[in-house]
């Protein structure tokens, strides 16, 4: 499955399942770390945690084994490693204050990318 293909079904996942401002980042001149970033927000902690972990059960159905969860202790914010695809669930609140829209957004140099 292509990148676009992952980017495109978590997407959706997410908007299935009642996440709230989804956007996604093109990180590909930005960042080795990943392809996209998408940012969502729930509702609430458990909201949190049942996105992360529809997200990765969905993943794992699409033939996407290796996606892990991080800030499973966290009830304001979730990653769900998706290889190139980054995936930061937050509470709104924890989203307005990282604001990794605006982290992100600029353009970078290709050699000038983080690792």
């Amino acid at each position: 499955m292509s990148v676009i293909n992952i980017k495109n079904n978590i997407e959706k996942i997410l908007d299935d399942n009642k996440a709230k401002n989804i956007t996604s980042i093109d990180l590909k001149n930005k960042s080795y770390i990943a392809d996209y970033m998408i940012i969502a927000s729930g509702t609430s902690s458990r909201h949190l945690q049942a996105l992360s972990e529809i997200l990765v059960t969905q993943l794992k159905k699409l033939g996407i084994d290796n996606c892990r969860i991080e800030g499973k202790d966290s009830s304001d914010w979730k990653l769900v490693d998706a290889n190139d695809v980054i995936v930061h669930i937050f509470h709104p609140e924890k989203r307005d204050f990282y604001d990794l829209e605006k982290m992100w957004s600029e353009e970078i140099p290709k050699e000038k990318a983080m690792i």
